[in-house]
């Protein structure tokens, strides 16, 4: 027969163990509860994609090339006229500077509306507004539509401005894809290609050269003639080559 005191202190056990069992319940259930959350949370902070550098949407752009007597004096009278561009939807880009004449400028303007740039384009105040900067003799002004940009930074400021006729443009893009690994073999990187706006027979190429050395060698050499040639271009290439002066 169990004592009372025996049966008392036999219960105070089991609720001592029950009670143990449910806390220990809980603590796991907890750290369960924790980890799941903070797994979540691991998983939504994850970094995303970084965006891609290569812009394929087309850009009407306005290129502009003359000659200055001072770079110095034309830059102000040149930022002067930036509120008469603006309201024709003609947006600042690229300033560049002849490699061998530095006061041979060539500027790359966005286009909102190729109508508007045309009208602008034979606007006096734009002729007027050049005669004040030290333009040098006549501009020339071409509207090209540019297909392909890659906008990422590069370590070289010194470019290439390639023009030239082709028989098909398509055929043309194609070759030209096709030789990006001997391009870049010769310190020649592809910044931006596209035609004239109204004729894509004639097109427009703009290149970084990482390596002058290597790019101007390739530039005078067999291979690139047999790729240009194969690549349907009518006659030789015009090339300018050009430093950044000012990017906007």
């Amino acid at each position: 027969m169990i004592s009372a005191r025996t049966f008392c202190t036999s219960l105070a056990g089991v609720l001592l163990f029950s009670l143990t069992a449910c806390n220990n319940s809980e603590q796991k259930t907890s750290e369960s509860t924790t980890d799941s959350t903070g797994s979540a949370s691991t998983m939504a902070t994850e970094p995303s994609a970084p965006a891609s550098t290569i812009v394929t949407t087309p850009q009407n752009m306005l290129i502009v090339m003359h000659k200055v007597a001072n770079y110095s004096k034309w830059k102000p009278s040149y930022d002067g006229h930036d509120t008469a561009r603006l309201s024709a939807g003609i947006h600042n880009y690229v300033i560049g500077r002849g490699a061998q004449d530095s006061n041979m400028i060539m500027v790359a303007l966005k286009v909102d509306d190729t109508a508007k740039a045309k009208a602008f384009g034979k606007d006096p105040s734009l002729k007027k507004a050049m005669q004040q900067g030290g333009v040098v003799g006549a501009p020339t002004i071409s509207l090209v539509t540019m297909v392909y940009q890659d906008t990422s930074t590069v370590s070289s400021a010194l470019r290439a401005s390639s023009t030239m006729t082709v028989k098909d443009f398509d055929a043309w893009e194609k070759s030209l894809k096709e030789g990006e690994q001997e391009r870049k073999d010769n310190g020649i990187m592809i910044r931006a290609y596209g035609h004239d706006a109204s004729d894509n027979h004639k097109v427009r190429i703009v290149s970084a050269l990482l390596d002058s050395a290597k790019a101007m060698a390739y530039y005078n050499s067999d291979a690139i003639k047999k790729r240009m040639a194969d690549a349907g271009v009518v006659g030789k290439a015009d090339r300018w080559f050009f430093h950044i002066a000012a990017r906007y």
